[in-house]
C-alpha cells in the first residue's frame, strides 16, 4: 500500500501550438549563458563554427587524396607523388585543428556547466527567499519549486549545448550537401527525409518523458521524506524503537515500484520505435552507396569521387540525425525550463509598507476584531480576537492545542496577514510597517525553534543578522537565557560547532537547546515586544523558575507575550487570555480568572492538583 496514493499521470500528447511554443524559452537560455560567462559563451560560439566546418573540409581533402594518388601511381611522376604527400599534411592541420576545437568545447561546456548550474541555483534559491511562509504551506508551490532545483540547474546549459550542437551540425549540413549536390540534387532531399520519421518519434517520447516527470514530482518528494525519516539521527530513535524501519521501507520501494513501471514502459517504446525508424536512415544510406558505387563502375566518377559521395552521405545522415535529434532534445529541454521560469515567475504579493515608527507609541500592541483562515482551510483559525497589550505589560496565552495561540504570533509577525480585522503597534496598522523595520522591534522563540548545525555562537548570533558575529553579543544574550554555564564547560565555547551533521558535532539536550533558542531571542536588544512561545517546555523546574525570574527583570520595559501551558508561570503576567476554538473566551488576571471560576480556573486546579 503506497503512503499517499497518486494520480494517474496525463496521457494527452504535445500539440503543434504546445511544442512550437516551448521554445520560446531557448532565447531566455541564451541569455542566462551569456550572462554568465561572455568569454566562455563566445569561445563556445567560435569553436562551434570550427567544428562544424572542418569534417566537410577533411571529407574533401580525403577526396583529393585518392585523386591525388591514383594521379600517380598512373603517371608515375615525382611531381604527383609530392602533391599526394601534401594533401596527406593538409589532412593533418584539418584533424589536428578539428581535434583540438572538439577538446575545447569539452572545456567551455564543464566549465558553463558548473558556473550555470550555481547560477540557476542561486536563482531558485533567492526566489525561494522572497516566498511567504504562505508559499511553502502550499503543497503546490513546493512541487513547483522542487521540480525547478530537480532539473533545471542543468537544463539550461544542456539547451546551449544543443543549440549550438544545432548550428554546428547546420554548417556541416551545409557544406555536405554542397558536397553532395554535384552527385545528384534528389540524394539531398533523401538526405534530410530519412531522419524525420526518427525526430517524430524522439520529440513524442520526449513530451511524454516531462509530462511523466511533472506528475511523479509529489512521489518523489515523498521519497525523499521516507528517505530522511530513515536516514536522520533525530527520527532514528522512533524509527528504531516502533519498529517502523520495515513498514517504511516497503513503501519506499512501492515509490519506486510505482515509478519505475512507468519508465520502464516509456524507456522500451521509446527505444523500440527508435530502432524501428532508424532503419529507415539506414536503407537510405545503403541505397544511397548502391548508386554511387554503380556510377563508379560504370566510370561516371572517379574513385575519389565515389570515396567522398559515400563519406559525405554517410556523415551528412549522421548530421541530419544529430540536428533532429538536438531538435528534440532542445524541445525537452525547454519543457523542463519552464519549470525554472515557472517558479522564478511565481507571483509574490509585495508588501509595499515603508513605516518605521508609530504616531502613538503609548498605544503599544492592539488585535482589533482579527480573524483568519489559512488557505485552504474551510474553517476560520481564529474569530474576532480583540484585545491590547501596553508598553512594559506582560501577556500570557492559554489554551488547548490547536487554540489558535502560535497563529496570533505568526500574525503578529506577519508571516501571514489578518483575513480580517487589522492589528496595530503604536497606532499604526501593521501593513503600513516596513517588514524589516517590523521584525527588528520583535523577539520570537517559537516553539517549534530551528536546532542549526552551526557553532554555537552563530547559533545564537541567528537571532538578530546585523549582529551575528558579534561575540559580546553572543556572550550577553547566552547569560540572559541561561546558557552561558554549559557553553563555558564545552571545549571551543563559542566555536563549538552543534549538532552531528558536520565533524566534531557537539550534540545538545532539548532543555540545552531551548536555552540556545531562549538566547536566540535576546540577541535583539532593541525589541519593543519579547514573544516566548512555550520557551521553557523541556526544562526542568529549577530552570524553569530561573528563566521566568530573570525574564521579569529582562522585559521590565517591553511588552511581552508568553505562550506556556505550565499554569504556575503564566500566573506571574499581568494578563492572561484564555483561547478556545480560536476565540478569546476569558481575559484578566490571575486572580481575577480564579475569581471567575470559568475555563483558566478549572485548568489551573487540574495542574496544581496532579502536582499535589
Amino acid at each position: 500500500m503506497l503512503l499517499f496514493p497518486p494520480a494517474a499521470p496525463p496521457d494527452r500528447p504535445p500539440g503543434p501550438r504546445e511544442f512550437l511554443g516551448v521554445f520560446r524559452y531557448g532565447v531566455r537560455a541564451l541569455g542566462l549563458v551569456w550572462s554568465t560567462h561572455r568569454g566562455l559563451s563566445v569561445a563556445l560560439g567560435i569553436l562551434t563554427l570550427a567544428a562544424g566546418l572542418l569534417p566537410a573540409g577533411a571529407t574533401y581533402v580525403g577526396k583529393l587524396i585518392v585523386d591525388a594518388v591514383q594521379a600517380a601511381v598512373e603517371s608515375g611522376s615525382a611531381a604527383d607523388r609530392l602533391t599526394a604527400f601534401r594533401w596527406v599534411g593538409v589532412e593533418a592541420v584539418i584533424v589536428i585543428t578539428l581535434a583540438g576545437a572538439q577538446r575545447g568545447l569539452s572545456v567551455c561546456q564543464s566549465l558553463l556547466r558548473a558556473l550555470l548550474g550555481h547560477r540557476v541555483n542561486v536563482l531558485v534559491l533567492e526566489k525561494a527567499l522572497t516566498l511567504r511562509l504562505s508559499h511553502f504551506e502550499d503543497a503546490e508551490v513546493y512541487d513547483q519549486m522542487t521540480r525547478a532545483r530537480r532539473e533545471a540547474s542543468s537544463r539550461p546549459l544542456s539547451l546551449v549545448t544543443r543549440t549550438f550542437g544545432l548550428i554546428q551540425n547546420a554548417i556541416s549540413l551545409s557544406a555536405f550537401a554542397g558536397l553532395l549536390f554535384l552527385f545528384s540534387p534528389w540524394a539531398v532531399l533523401a538526405l534530410v527525409l530519412a531522419g524525420l520519421p526518427a525526430f517524430v518519434a524522439e520529440t513524442k517520447f520526449s513530451g511524454d518523458a516531462f509530462r511523466l516527470f511533472r506528475w511523479r514530482s509529489p512521489e518523489t518528494r515523498k521519497q525523499a521524506y521516507l528517505e530522511m525519516v530513515m536516514a536522520r539521527e533525530d527520527y532514528v530513535k522512533e524509527v528504531q524503537l516502533f519498529q517502523l524501519g520495515p513498514l517504511l521501507m516497503q513503501r519506499y520501494r512501492d515509490i519506486f515500484d510505482l515509478l519505475h513501471g512507468k519508465d520502464r514502459v516509456l524507456t522500451i517504446k521509446r527505444n523500440f520505435w527508435g530502432f524501428v525508424l532508424g532503419l529507415v536512415g539506414i536503407a537510405t544510406v545503403v541505397g544511397a552507396h548502391l548508386f554511387i558505387v554503380a556510377d563508379a563502375v560504370a566510370g561516371l566518377i572517379t574513385l575519389g569521387d565515389m570515396l567522398m559521395f559515400m563519406l559525405v552521405f554517410k556523415q551528412g545522415q549522421s548530421a541530419v540525425a544529430a540536428s533532429l535529434q538536438a531538435i528534440g532534445g532542445m524541445y525537452e529541454d525547454n519543457l523542463y525550463l519552464s519549470n525554472l521560469y515557472e517558479f522564478l515567475e511565481l507571483e509574490v504579493t509585495a508588501r509595499e509598507g515603508e513605516a518605521v515608527t508609530g504616531p502613538q507609541p503609548e498605544e503599544g500592541l492592539v488585535f482589533d476584531d482579527v480573524s483568519f483562515s489559512y488557505p485552504g482551510s474551510t474553517s476560520p483559525t481564529l474569530h474576532g480576537v480583540s484585545f491590547r497589550v501596553r508598553p512594559g505589560e506582560k501577556l500570557a496565552l492559554v489554551g488547548e492545542n490547536g487554540a489558535g495561540k502560535t497563529t496570533l504570533i505568526k500574525l503578529l509577525t506577519r508571516l501571514h496577514d489578518p483575513s480580517a480585522g487589522r492589528i496595530l503597534l503604536e497606532g499604526r496598522d501593521l501593513r503600513e510597517w516596513d517588514e524589516s523595520a517590523l521584525r527588528q522591534r520583535i523577539g520570537v522563540i517559537f516553539q517549534d525553534f530551528v536546532r542549526y548545525q552551526f557553532s554555537v555562537g552563530e547559533n545564537i548570533g541567528a537571532g538578530d543578522v546585523r549582529h551575528f558575529d558579534e561575540r559580546p553579543r553572543w556572550e550577553s544574550s547566552a547569560e540572559k537565557g541561561l546558557a552561558s554555564p554549559f557553553i563555558d564547560e564545552m571545549p571551543r565555547t563559542y566555536d563549538t560547532q552543534l549538532g552531528r551533521w558536520f565533524k566534531d558535532g557537539r550534540e545538545l539536550s532539548t532543555g540545552q537547546w531551548q536555552k540556545m533558542a531562549l538566547s536566540r531571542a535576546f540577541m535583539r536588544e532593541e525589541a519593543d515586544i519579547l514573544v516566548l512561545d512555550e520557551p521553557t517546555a523541556s526544562m526542568d523546574a529549577e530552570a524553569e523558575a530561573q528563566v521566568f525570574e530573570r525574564f521579569a527583570k529582562l522585559t521590565e520595559d517591553q511588552m511581552a507575550i508568553l505562550i506556556s501551558h505550565r499554569f504556575s508561570t503564566v500566573r506571574l503576567a499581568d494578563r492572561i487570555l484564555v483561547l478556545d476554538g480560536g476565540r478569546v473566551i476569558e481575559e484578566g488576571p490571575h486572580r481575577e480568572l480564579m475569581d471567575l471560576d470559568g475555563r483558566y480556573a478549572r485548568l489551573f486546579t487540574l495542574q496544581a492538583e496532579a502536582y499535589q
